[in-house]
């Protein structure tokens, strides 16, 4: 009977697999659509899986991760604390959960209104870097999702740069599932472009948090910065 150390160890083995197999696809596109690699940030999505796999990726080269749920991901900030992991946050933000994403990520993806930025700004200890948040563009106008319209985020970027201890980055999307490549771009396109037009009065603006396993070509090619890869490392989600 295999052991269970031998199972351990093929599945980090596997994760260590997925990541260079996907480096190395993330490769392939940015030379297909004329991108510099260094220009392209993977995050680990491990909202679900355990801190041992996260382990193995982060010995597998992978240092950025990306978490959902709060109480899940200070449980691993905890239990891995002996890694100089970066950890975002990417979840929905409860206004009353703000004062732990400011004391323990380094990145903040799903800020959609100015209250949420404020409470941030105010929860970030002048001592640590300033966290980098994303504001979160509900792109396919879902009303089961959460995110700003495209109409609303002049407004409020020119009311978050103002506000101390946060470093305003960029946007965040996660469009409506879409079947073709051509249809996946087209939703990407709008994030790109919102972040050009916001760029000719905030320059420093520089991130696009989008694109997933399914349609990682798609925001390749329409300039995304931070890849959220979870599926494709780590394997099928577990639980919810």
């Amino acid at each position: 009977m295999p052991s269970q150390t031998n199972g351990s160890a093929t599945h980090s083995a596997n994760i260590a697999a997925n990541i260079q197999q996907i480096n190395t696809r993330i490769d392939e596109l940015c030379h297909q659509y004329h991108r510099d690699p260094a220009d392209i940030r993977l995050l680990a999505v491990s909202k679900t899986k355990p801190a041992e796999d996260i382990r193995s990726a982060f010995n597998a080269g992978q240092h950025c991760f990306g978490e959902n749920y709060l109480q899940e991901a200070l449980q691993k900030i905890r239990a891995l604390h002996d890694l100089p992991i970066e950890w975002h946050f990417i979840g929905a933000i409860q206004s009353n959960k703000t004062r732990e994403l400011a004391e323990n990520f380094a990145w903040v993806h799903s800020v959609d209104r100015l209250k949420i930025a404020r409470r941030l700004s105010e929860q970030r200890a002048e001592s640590m870097p300033a966290l980098n948040i994303c504001l979160q563009v509900n792109i396919s106008e879902e009303t089961s999702k959460a995110g700003l319209m495209l109409n609303e985020l002049t407004g409020l970027v020119a009311e978050v740069v103002q506000l101390p201890n946060i470093s305003l980055r960029g946007l965040m999307a996660i469009p409506a599932k879409a079947d073709t490549l051509s249809a996946q771009r087209a939703t990407f396109a709008k994030i790109r472009q919102a972040l050009k037009t916001l760029q000719k009065t905030q320059p420093a603006l520089d991130t696009l948090s989008m694109g997933m396993s399914n349609d990682m070509e798609a925001a390749i090619a329409e300039g995304s910065t931070i890849l959220r890869i979870g599926t494709a490392i780590f394997g099928a989600r577990n639980g919810t």
